[in-house]
């Protein structure tokens, strides 16, 4: 299997990750659940969130997503990616799951986006002992 195949398993079955904003120059990274359409990741948020001000001031994200917590030998992808922030209600219904009725009241909530994660390049590491592998989008 290639190092993108390998990549868009990963990200097919790999739903939570870390994503980095910068933050006043500096890098702060939380948990985020992502959804993907191939290499295209999607992550949901609330407009008034710190992740969209830092997005806006600088719309590069780094993920890390795809570690199964093992240890050793488990094949993850560095991700970095340029983020754009959608409101259309068409993504919002397509991403939308009952889980996320925790914080918002539905699809239509005016507090929903979307995080669009267009990738730029990522590294498959860790893959049984490989050197990382860079793959360019």
């Amino acid at each position: 299997m290639s190092a993108k195949e390998t990549a868009l398993r990963i990200i097919d079955e790999s739903r939570l990750g870390t994503m980095a904003t910068v933050n006043e120059g500096k890098p702060y990274s939380r948990y985020m659940t992502f959804m993907n359409d191939g290499f295209t990741l999607y992550t949901p948020t609330s407009k008034e969130s710190e992740k969209v001000d830092q997005l806006e001031s600088n719309p590069y994200t780094h993920i890390l997503i795809g570690y199964e917590g093992e240890g050793f030998n488990d094949a993850y992808l560095e991700i970095l990616g340029r983020v754009s922030i959608s409101e259309d209600n068409s993504l919002k219904e397509k991403i939308w799951n009952d889980q996320m009725k925790h914080w918002f009241d539905g699809p239509h909530d005016p507090n929903l986006v979307i995080l669009k994660v267009m990738p730029e390049t990522a590294r498959l590491m860790n893959k049984k002992g490989e050197s990382p592998q860079t793959i360019d989008f």
